[in-house]
């Protein structure tokens, strides 16, 4: 272990970020990256997706709330299709993979999949999907 950790290369400032609405999940997700060597120069932020500028000409990684945080089936399809919304006006040139617990949501989402594949999180089997976005 101490010698492939030796092989892992700092990040450079800015080249990984993430964030969440929910501080407590931004907490969890700091103290799992304070275990990684060079973990600390990933930024975390406590930020609500829709209120970020977006990303244009990059690759996002996401696990949107789908249920389990959020509660109604409404407002988590809502949720979705705010956030595929999201992506089309404000990451053109991205690609976006985007994991959903549940597999119907990906239609919510409003966007054509470049691919998926199934993918079990815990008890859920849900789908990762591929986003390239114009």
């Amino acid at each position: 272990k101490k010698e492939a950790d030796a092989q892992i290369r700092s990040v450079p400032p800015g080249l990984i970020a993430g964030s969440d609405r929910d501080a407590k999940m931004v907490a969890i997700a700091r103290k799992n990256l304070s275990a990684l060597p060079h973990g600390k120069s990933v930024q975390i932020n406590v930020a609500d997706v829709f209120t970020l500028g977006g990303f244009e000409n990059t690759t996002l990684v996401t696990n949107p709330p789908y249920g389990l945080r959020m509660g109604e089936e409404k407002k988590v399809q809502a949720f979705i299709k705010s956030f595929g919304d999201f992506l089309k006006q404000r990451c053109s040139g991205s690609t976006a993979f985007v994991y959903v617990g549940e597999r119907a949501l990906l239609k919510k989402v409003g966007l054509r999949t470049t691919w998926k594949k199934p993918l079990v999180n815990g008890a859920l089997d849900g789908r990762l999907a591929k986003y390239e976005l114009y």
